[in-house]
Protein backbone atom coordinates (compact mmCIF):
# COMPACT_ATOMS: atom_id res chain seq x y z
CA UNK A 1 0.00 0.00 0.00
CA UNK A 2 1.38 3.21 -0.98
CA UNK A 3 1.91 6.49 1.40
CA UNK A 4 -0.93 8.95 1.66
CA UNK A 5 -0.46 12.46 0.56
CA UNK A 6 -0.58 13.42 4.40
CA UNK A 7 1.82 10.62 5.42
CA UNK A 8 4.55 11.95 2.61
CA UNK A 9 4.29 15.71 3.48
CA UNK A 10 4.58 15.11 7.10
CA UNK A 11 7.42 12.88 6.96
CA UNK A 12 9.23 15.36 4.82
CA UNK A 13 8.38 18.34 6.77
CA UNK A 14 9.83 16.30 10.25
CA UNK A 15 12.60 15.70 7.80
CA UNK A 16 13.30 19.57 6.81
CA UNK A 17 12.73 21.15 10.20
CA UNK A 18 12.69 18.80 13.14
CA UNK A 19 15.22 15.58 12.09
CA UNK A 20 17.32 17.66 9.93
CA UNK A 21 17.55 14.87 7.51
CA UNK A 22 17.63 17.09 4.40
CA UNK A 23 18.42 14.43 2.19
CA UNK A 24 15.53 12.11 3.04
CA UNK A 25 13.27 15.54 2.60
CA UNK A 26 15.24 15.88 -0.69
CA UNK A 27 13.99 12.36 -1.71
CA UNK A 28 10.53 12.86 -1.42
CA UNK A 29 10.40 16.15 -3.82
CA UNK A 30 9.76 16.13 -7.76
CA UNK A 31 12.85 17.14 -9.54
CA UNK A 32 10.67 19.95 -10.97
CA UNK A 33 9.33 20.76 -7.37
CA UNK A 34 7.49 24.41 -7.92
CA UNK A 35 7.63 26.54 -4.88
CA UNK A 36 5.48 29.88 -5.25
CA UNK A 37 6.90 31.53 -1.74
CA UNK A 38 8.92 34.30 -2.26
CA UNK A 39 12.45 33.97 -1.60
CA UNK A 40 12.57 30.19 -2.34
CA UNK A 41 13.95 28.71 -5.34
CA UNK A 42 12.06 26.04 -7.41
CA UNK A 43 13.57 22.61 -7.69
CA UNK A 44 14.32 19.60 -5.49
CA UNK A 45 17.87 21.03 -4.74
CA UNK A 46 17.43 24.46 -4.73
CA UNK A 47 15.08 24.29 -2.58
CA UNK A 48 16.43 21.91 0.04
CA UNK A 49 19.53 23.97 0.01
CA UNK A 50 17.88 27.36 0.91
CA UNK A 51 16.28 25.51 4.34
CA UNK A 52 19.48 24.08 4.74
CA UNK A 53 21.49 27.38 4.81
CA UNK A 54 18.20 29.73 5.94
CA UNK A 55 18.37 31.22 9.57
CA UNK A 56 15.49 28.74 10.90
CA UNK A 57 17.32 25.64 9.76
CA UNK A 58 18.93 25.56 13.89
CA UNK A 59 15.40 26.36 15.16
CA UNK A 60 13.11 24.32 16.88
CA UNK A 61 10.42 22.97 14.88
CA UNK A 62 6.88 21.71 15.77
CA UNK A 63 4.10 20.31 13.76
CA UNK A 64 0.80 21.82 15.08
CA UNK A 65 -2.04 20.90 12.73
CA UNK A 66 -2.34 19.07 9.70
CA UNK A 67 -5.43 18.98 7.19
CA UNK A 68 -5.42 16.93 4.48
CA UNK A 69 -7.85 16.40 1.07
CA UNK A 70 -7.47 14.72 -1.72
CA UNK A 71 -4.01 15.62 -3.36
CA UNK A 72 -3.17 19.02 -0.83
CA UNK A 73 -1.84 18.82 2.24
CA UNK A 74 -1.41 21.84 5.26
CA UNK A 75 0.43 22.01 7.92
CA UNK A 76 0.88 24.62 10.66
CA UNK A 77 3.90 24.48 12.15
CA UNK A 78 5.75 26.88 14.48
CA UNK A 79 9.44 27.07 13.32
CA UNK A 80 11.64 29.72 15.69
CA UNK A 81 9.20 31.62 17.26
CA UNK A 82 7.15 32.11 13.65
CA UNK A 83 3.72 30.58 12.66
CA UNK A 84 3.86 28.72 9.27
CA UNK A 85 0.83 27.43 6.98
CA UNK A 86 2.63 25.00 4.31
CA UNK A 87 0.10 23.89 1.56
CA UNK A 88 1.55 21.31 -0.65
CA UNK A 89 0.12 19.64 -3.92
CA UNK A 90 1.36 15.43 -3.91
CA UNK A 91 1.63 13.71 -7.32
CA UNK A 92 2.95 10.30 -8.00
CA UNK A 93 3.86 10.15 -4.16
CA UNK A 94 6.28 13.39 -4.42
CA UNK A 95 5.78 16.93 -3.41
CA UNK A 96 5.22 18.70 -6.51
CA UNK A 97 4.07 21.81 -5.01
CA UNK A 98 4.43 24.28 -2.60
CA UNK A 99 2.59 27.72 -0.87
CA UNK A 100 3.19 29.20 2.54
CA UNK A 101 2.38 32.36 4.92
CA UNK A 102 4.05 32.90 7.21
CA UNK A 103 3.34 35.02 10.94
CA UNK A 104 5.96 36.40 13.41
CA UNK A 105 5.33 34.41 16.96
Amino acid sequence: MSETPRTIVVTCLENLFVHKDFEAAKAALHPGFVTHSPGLPSGREAFTDAVRNSPLAGATAEIEHVVAEDDLVVVHLHVGGTAVVDILRVEDGLLVEHWDVKQPG
